[in-house]
């Protein structure tokens, strides 16, 4: 029996980028990053000593170096 295995998608510089930022914040164990025209969501799931409302607050601070003009920004929690 074969299996194929799709390429993954290579991410672009920026998005690149936003998860090096995401990673960086202390509290973070797993992030995604999902990029449409004018607009970014941010999800992260914290780790388990880190309170996920302050997590958020750190992460929606930290993105400010990356955000362009007029585009929507969202940030939330990962569930299982």
């Amino acid at each position: 029996m074969t299996t194929e295995t799709l390429p993954k998608p290579k991410l672009t510089p920026r998005l690149r980028r936003i998860l090096e930022l995401v990673y960086s914040i202390e509290g973070v164990g797993e992030a995604r990053v999902w990029e449409w025209e004018n607009g970014v969501a941010v999800g992260v799931r914290p780790t388990a000593i880190t309170s996920a409302a302050s997590l958020l607050k750190r992460v929606e601070s930290q993105m400010i170096v990356v955000r362009a003009p007029g585009e929507t920004w969202t940030f939330g929690i990962l569930e299982d």
